[in-house]
């Protein structure tokens, strides 16, 4: 968290000399939307009611940080795919069966999916901060289309990533936009099953998207003490993500009284 602005500043600093360097392109990309998720939305949101203007100041910084992160990735994505924002911005006014490609999306490949996964991150969560900004919303439809293409070319992208992403996609947005709790829950059994229960990550999206929109106490409960039974430097890679789930946890245990009308641990009806 400390040294993460700093490692931005330099990578931008390189792009201004190597603008077509895909690696660099994607690392300084996702370390945007990174350092926005992490370590600025993130300690907001679990900052007390009184300081709701410190915490809508660090929102508008966030989304900022979302901002600059999906003007990177746009840019490195439509570099190595030339017209595919062109072809999802078709795609995202439909008409294509999900068993179909959308057109243009065929020349996609697996090596595209960690630019399409950081991309639909930043989008969605620069959306949920300011859901009134149209220029963003008018992308969501294009990141949707990219990212359900992206599961087909690469399911098992970053052990589960996808699938996790997924639990909250579909668990939040209503039924006319697309969402289903049946696949929300299909996609939390895969994320645990490629995880090896080595992530916190789907039990706390699990507890966050579904658990509490159905006040489903005795489920949120559980699902959030598996998150924090996990060994955190069981997996060396996945330790930072991890350690944000279970302050995540922690703070949504600590606080169901915010959440829930009962707290009672009997299993709900």
């Amino acid at each position: 968290g400390g040294i993460l602005p700093g490692i931005i500043k330099k990578n931008e600093a390189k792009l201004k000399k190597r603008p077509d360097d895909q690696k660099l392109i994607l690392e300084t990309g996702s370390y945007y939307v990174m350092e926005a998720n992490a370590f600025v939305q993130g300690p907001a949101s679990i900052l007390p009611p009184e300081k709701y203007a410190e915490r809508d100041a660090e929102y508008q910084k966030a989304k900022a940080l979302y901002l600059r992160g999906v003007e990177i990735l746009e840019d490195g994505l439509e570099k190595r795919q030339p017209g595919i924002l062109q072809a999802a911005r078709g795609a995202a006014g439909g008409g294509t069966a999900d068993s179909e490609a959308p057109a243009g999306f065929e020349q996609l490949t697996a090596e595209d999916v960690p630019y399409i996964y950081w991309l639909t991150a930043g989008v969605l969560s620069a959306f949920s901060i300011d859901p009134l900004d149209l220029s963003t919303g008018m992308k969501v439809g294009e990141v949707s289309a990219l990212i359900k293409y992206a599961y087909r070319l690469d399911p098992d992208f970053n052990d589960g990533a996808l699938d996790d992403f997924f639990i909250l996609y579909y668990a939040s947005l209503p039924e006319a936009m697309g969402g289903d709790l049946a696949l929300a829950k299909e996609h939390y059994e895969r994320a645990l099953e490629k995880t090896r229960g080595l992530s916190s990550g789907p039990y706390v999206s699990w507890a966050q998207a579904v658990c509490i929109p159905a006040q489903n106490f005795p489920e949120f409960k559980y699902n959030l003490s598996e998150a924090l039974k996990i060994n955190v430097n069981k997996n060396p890679s996945n330790k930072l993500l991890n350690v944000l789930a279970q302050r995540k946890a922690r703070y949504l245990l600590d606080n169901a009284d915010i959440y829930f009308i009962d707290t009672d641990d009997r299993e709900q009806e």
